[in-house]
């Protein structure tokens, strides 16, 4: 004798939620990646590296935003699975079906709209006049108090150019 097993219809949802749920967050973890534009960060391969450093001194400072130039995605990803699932519990039949696009293109929307926020960095423009009479502007995160007046390195070479205190 054949015996099958009936899932609750129940289950089917839980299954697809649990499975979006996976894909989501596994979409958020791939997208934070570690960029940054501190001056006191440096990268694997800028470490012992021989740098040029210049003197000067801080002749402006402006606040601003620094934001990603790309989204990786995970927003969009997450935020469709998401909504798409959380639509699919709506209605049933062709109701069902257009609740769960109509949730998955919301989610979608939302998640990248997040994403973008989360993408800016508190900034500032500095502008630098070198020992030699030179101007240089450089635009960093807002991690080390830098003042008008004060006596600075700029340190550059194989990456970007960094602002520090003396």
């Amino acid at each position: 004798m054949i015996s099958t097993q009936l899932k609750p219809r129940g289950a089917r949802r839980t299954r697809t939620l649990g499975i979006a749920m996976l894909v989501g967050s596994m979409a958020v973890l791939a997208g934070c990646a570690n960029d940054t534009a501190s001056s006191s960060v440096y990268n694997y391969g800028q470490a012992q590296r021989e740098q040029i450093v210049r003197l000067g001194t801080v002749e402006a400072v402006r606040p601003i935003t620094i934001q990603k130039d790309r989204s990786s995605g995970a927003g969009v990803l997450a935020g469709g699975a998401l909504g798409g699932v959380a639509g699919s519990t709506v209605g049933g039949g062709t109701g069902n079906v257009l609740a769960t696009i109509g949730g998955g293109i919301l989610g979608a929307v939302a998640g990248n709209a997040v994403e973008n926020q989360t993408g800016k960095t508190r900034g500032l423009e500095i502008t630098v006049r070198l020992d030699n009479g030179e101007t240089r502007v450089i635009a960093q995160a807002d991690d080390v108090k830098i003042g008008v007046g004060q006596r600075v390195r700029l340190i550059s070479g194989n990456g970007p150019t960094r602002v520090a205190p003396i």
